[in-house]
């Protein structure tokens, strides 16, 4: 790698695919530590699609229980058995419920081999809200966001490397974003309407209206809807693609 620290964006896409963007993906490639942020169904689609080998993943780090966004789990465990052959172990992290609903849905996608052993060790831990965990180096900061009400939902403070980064993860607009991105690198934010104002998803106007008190070096929006896409011309603040590369 160029750089020390970089992120790359597998998916930056909503729960439709707008625009024929994949789902929510990030990975981190750090000093120690190579994980993604967020695995949605399409996982695979951006590994290979941008030459990243899926066996590189030291961990999972999940932000909520929505499909577009840990609907890919499954699928690399099936990588894992199949194709990478993984022998290593694999952490997944997230909010409560992640442990159960991941594996009903790896039982729901592929019956037989969810109710075998796999060849590698597969381990849960399920953070608790507004709370620090070192995951192998890694400095993982959760806190609630408020997307729905069956779920917790977290955003990310991540510190890495010496550097920090922050993830909306989906979520409606709040001010705790302004706190949580003081001094960070980079604070990548959701960005799923455009007109549209809805307490679950960040409307374009709430986020360039705030842009100015996030006193983080860089702002990239993603997981787009279509209604923003349609809009691309009237933005003005930096937008996700898949592939996007971001040195750190």
């Amino acid at each position: 790698m160029a750089s020390t620290l970089q992120v790359t964006v597998l998916g930056s896409g909503d729960a439709f695919g707008a625009g024929g963007r994949l789902h929510s993906a990030y990975l981190v490639e750090g000093p120690g530590a190579t994980f993604l942020v967020d695995c949605g169904g399409t996982v695979l689609h951006g590994l290979r699609r941008f030459g990243i080998e899926p066996g590189r993943i030291d961990f999972v780090l999940l932000s909520h229980l929505h499909g577009d966004h840990f609907g890919g789990v499954p699928f690399l465990f099936m990588d894992y058995l199949y194709v990478s052959d993984r022998q290593r172990p694999l952490a997944v992290y997230g909010p409560p419920g992640t442990e159960r609903r991941v594996r009903a849905l790896f039982s729901a996608l592929y019956e037989r081999q969810s109710g075998e052993p796999l060849p590698f060790r597969v381990s849960y831990a399920e953070l608790p809200a507004s709370a620090t965990t070192m995951i192998q180096g890694v400095k993982v900061e959760s806190f609630v966001v408020p997307h729905v009400s069956e779920l917790v939902c977290y955003g990310y403070r991540l510190t890495i490397g010496g550097k920090t980064i922050v993830y909306s993860g989906d979520t409606g607009w709040t001010d705790e974003f302004i706190a949580r991105t003081s001094g960070a690198d980079l604070f990548i934010c959701e960005c799923s309407t455009f007109e549209t104002h809805l307490d679950i998803h960040v409307s374009y106007p709430e986020i360039a209206a705030r842009a100015a008190e996030l006193r983080c070096r860089r702002l990239v929006l993603s997981h787009l809807g279509a209604e923003t896409l349609r809009h691309r011309g009237d933005i003005t603040l930096e937008v996700a693609e898949d592939g996007l590369v971001i040195p750190l």
